[in-house]
């Protein structure tokens, strides 16, 4: 059964799909589950393996949920005995502890499979950043272009988000061919769960952006969190120092939301 929860785990992996782990740590005195029982909670609430079942389970899935929004380690302690038995629905008389993490790699979607994105890709990965690459041109998002991604997604530019699989722990970055591009995509990118969107381009681009948003008041406003120009202000003038200066910003971002945890 481990063997298969762990093998569970490592498809999931392989697919970048949004899910929970949680394992029992600690039990004292009789209890449903010991150390180190495991269950993957996934995104749609189906569970694979258990901690237990009844109420501790239900409540398990909630903190998974968290766990997966945030990436914020969840822990969940329960009384089994008393009225914390009456309400878990197990009456065992011990007491139970797990932690909940989510499954979700810091990840990041590169929009446009240009020049630069070449360049941001290797450092991103080696970073330890989950990296996906975006386009709509087969021959740009290409194995041969892009070896440290670990997915290659070939779609219409207007139409991507549905293959992304994006969650609030998503770094989306838009750096496509040419301005209509970019902001075709930050349209729909505005209205998806990414915390942090980046878009490649100038402080002129960025106003050029705020004056078509005007008419959209809901996107106008989560544009004021955009980082536009993307990555930390180093002077960069070279491909290959924007690209430093982009993962520079993720790192950034990494490390704040780990203090915050």
């Amino acid at each position: 059964m481990v063997q298969d929860l762990f093998a569970h785990i490592a498809q999931l992996r392989a697919r970048g799909a949004v899910a929970a782990l949680a394992t029992v740590v600690g039990a004292r005195g009789s209890t449903p589950a010991k150390p180190p029982a495991r269950m993957v909670v996934h995104r749609d609430g189906t569970l694979f393996g258990t901690v237990g079942g009844g109420c501790v389970e239900a409540d398990v899935i909630r903190c998974a949920f968290d766990a997966m929004d945030t990436g914020r380690l969840q822990r969940a302690s329960f009384r089994l005995s008393g009225e914390e038995a009456e309400r878990s629905g197990i009456a065992c008389g011990g007491s139970l502890d797990i932690m909940i993490e989510s499954l979700e790699d810091p990840r990041v979607v590169l929009v446009g499979a240009g020049h630069v994105a070449q360049a941001v890709c290797p450092l991103a990965a080696k970073a330890g950043f989950n990296v996906w690459v975006a386009d709509d041109r087969p021959d740009f998002a290409c194995r041969e272009r892009f070896p440290e991604a670990q997915r290659l997604v070939v779609g219409a530019l207007d139409a991507l988000e549905a293959q992304l699989a994006l969650t609030p722990r998503t770094a989306l970055l838009v750096m496509t061919r040419g301005h209509s591009e970019d902001f075709s995509v930050l349209q729909w990118a505005l209205g998806s769960p990414c915390q942090y969107i980046g878009v490649l381009g100038s402080r002129k681009k960025r106003a050029d952006f705020e004056s078509a948003l005007i008419t959209d008041p809901a996107r106008a406003t989560r544009f004021n969190s955009v980082q536009m120009p993307v990555g930390v202000d180093i002077g960069a003038e070279s491909v290959d120092e924007i690209a430093i200066s982009i993962v520079a910003g993720l790192i950034q971002m990494r490390r704040t939301a780990a203090r915050h945890a």
